[in-house]
């Protein structure tokens, strides 16, 4: 029996959507170029949807036609040389899929490589992690719309749900995907950072505890600013070491990015586009990573100490009201960004979909999506 799809490239993010794809009933052959790999998969996760193959000409071979690859590999180099590898082994018609974080640009040109071979080609922005990737992330697909039907039962079967929708909707042309995925992160990045704005002024203004912390962001996600990110921030608060200390205070205030962030403003700059919001939180990331400078200059400048507000219910609804509007203006720069972009790459953007998808699977998913 021939499998309905493969995936190459076995990371955490591969051989979860591999064994998601697999529990929603569809046949999948798994590569990977280090081949104990592919032994070590099967030996952990057996499931009787999943074969493993040794080659790429093996793999080819086994899939039904049109063929559907997804690539789960690192971006940039490695992406382009496993295009170069199984061009000469597929045929017209067939589907290659990048599900990483593909700058949107290598994905247009990718698109029109292929195209002039006959092979289609998608950029499909994928969020929600590890956890996503095995029990339903949110797909952003971007390239030709008629292929697009060949790989949308897939899709849309391993897509979280969100009122039995699927969290997964076809964007438009070429590398409209991997944008959409992008301006996706970059309203990720304004939202993490007003959330952690919010957390300095309730603990050095207000003078709340963690618990207080932990109750007030809970509330928080009962109302309109019901979201994954403030969930996740809520619960983290009750997280202890086994000396009964606060895990949160022990993390290191150092911030990395994937690149996506900064796409995300090099974008606004080209486009003209007002991303405030997401510049702001980019540079939070980047002055957060000046860890030796910042201790040196506490040490060389005494700073009083903050006066506590004594009204904390007021300061905690001040601070309520201003996470949520300004929550809503970082999503909406990120839409207003997506606008421009669909004028300047002649793209067709419908704009609910994309919220849809938003709502989600994914990080930024949240209550005012709806």
């Amino acid at each position: 029996m021939k499998q309905n799809i493969g995936v190459i490239g076995l990371s955490v993010m591969g051989s979860n959507l591999a064994l998601n794809i697999a529990d929603n009933g569809f046949k999948v052959a798994v590569f990977n170029r280090t081949t104990t790999v592919v032994d070590k998969m099967l030996e952990e996760h057996p499931h009787n949807n999943v074969v493993g193959r040794y080659s790429l000409q093996e793999l080819i071979d086994g899939l039904e036609k049109p063929r559907k690859i997804v690539l789960m590999v690192k971006a940039g180099f490695a992406v382009d040389s496993l295009i170069e590898q199984l061009t000469p082994l597929l045929e017209k018609g067939d589907i290659i899929i990048d599900g990483g974080n593909s700058f949107f640009k290598d994905t247009q040109r990718r698109y029109d490589l292929l195209l002039e071979k006959g092979i289609n080609y998608f950029g499909v922005g994928v969020s929600g992690g590890e956890e996503g990737a095995r029990f339903g992330p949110a797909l952003m697909p971007g390239g030709d719309e008629k292929a697009y039907e060949e790989i949308r039962p897939i899709l849309e079967a391993i897509a979280a749900k969100v009122n039995d929708v699927p969290c997964c909707s076809y964007t438009s042309t070429g590398g409209a995907g991997h944008y959409v995925k992008m301006v996706h992160n970059g309203i990720e990045y304004g939202d993490m950072q007003l959330i952690s704005e919010a957390y300095k002024v309730l603990k050095h203004l207000g003078g709340f505890s963690n618990e207080e912390l932990q109750e007030t962001f809970e509330e928080w996600n009962k109302g309109e600013l019901e979201s994954y990110l403030i969930e996740i921030t809520a619960n983290i608060f009750k997280v202890k070491e086994e000396d009964g200390s606060y895990l949160v205070d022990k993390i290191l205030d150092k911030s990395q990015q994937k690149g996506t962030g900064k796409w995300t403003n090099e974008q606004a700059i080209d486009l003209g586009i007002d991303v405030s919001v997401i510049t702001a939180a980019l540079n939070g990331r980047y002055m957060s990573n000046l860890k030796e400078e910042r201790v040196r200059a506490e040490q060389e400048f005494t700073r009083k100490p903050y006066a506590v507000v004594e009204d904390k219910e007021r300061l905690k609804t001040i601070v309520k009201d201003a996470l949520f509007i300004s929550k809503i203006v970082s999503y909406a720069q990120g839409f207003k960004l997506l606008q421009a972009a669909e004028k300047e790459y002649n793209w067709t953007f419908d704009y609910s979909q994309i919220a849809k998808i938003f709502r989600g699977g994914c990080i930024i998913q949240a209550k005012i999506l709806q």
